[in-house]
């Protein structure tokens, strides 16, 4: 729990009543953002107040009429989802510009141009974005703000999501090494080890990482490996 003196407010007007908490503001944010946290964890004292800085605490029959409960976490749960926490313009900056590199770079990560299937470098993504006046919201889920950040992209920028199956057949004394390598870019499919001692991968991966997968394992087998693309879904 945060001491009282670390503490931030988030509060909630409604039904033309005031309703208040003290926070621990990195957990408060990863609540309001879909994340199941302890509200233990969340809240620096037990409390809901009409006004926290005079230490008016709010009537249970208020809470009750309103929230249909008097439980401080619950109560308090529905003040963070549904009402304001009190951040500073330099932290909500922070937590704005962590918010639009997640988003920019699950989209580089995933997406690619369809007429070449290859990935729009993140610079790209971010100049499309800005000049599509894109809002990045910092409580927002990444996900959801991808499926938004697309739709204003596509206008402006050929830019789909793509699945690749990639075969790669890896000489006898890179199969150990190549196993970690390939396992981080995605999902294998199926793998096998050849008569000769080389091992035969189908990795299924994100579009835009197949340019980041071929460096890896070019680096690793010094270029002596086989590649194929099998199929583009």
């Amino acid at each position: 729990m945060v001491g009282v003196d670390n503490a931030i407010i988030a509060r909630l007007k409604t039904h033309g009543q005031n309703f208040e908490i003290l926070v621990d503001c990195n957990n408060a944010i990863a609540l309001k953002g879909g994340k199941d946290v302890n509200m233990r964890d969340v809240l620096a004292a037990m409390k809901i107040f009409s006004d926290s800085k005079k230490g008016l605490e709010a009537s249970e029959t208020s809470m009750k009429q309103i929230f249909e409960t008097a439980d401080v976490e619950e109560v308090a749960k529905k003040i963070i989802q549904k009402g304001e926490i009190q951040l500073t313009s330099e932290y909500r900056d922070k937590l704005k510009e962590e918010k639009k590199k997640q988003v920019i770079d699950m989209i580089h990560r995933n997406a690619v141009d369809p007429t070449t299937h290859a990935p729009h470098p993140p610079q790209r993504i971010e100049n499309a974005l800005n000049e599509a006046k894109f809002h990045f919201d910092m409580f927002m889920p990444v996900q959801k703000q991808i499926e938004e950040a697309l739709k204003q992209l596509k206008p402006i920028i050929p830019i789909k999501f793509e699945v690749k199956e990639i075969a790669v057949k890896f000489p006898s004394e890179f199969g150990g090494k190549a196993y970690h390598v390939v396992s981080q870019f995605g999902k294998i499919i199926k793998d096998e080890w050849l008569r000769d001692g080389s091992w035969m991968v189908v990795v299924e991966m994100p579009g835009g990482l197949e340019e980041e997968f071929y460096d890896k394992i070019n680096k690793l087998t010094q270029g002596n490996v086989e590649s194929k693309v099998l199929k583009i879904k």
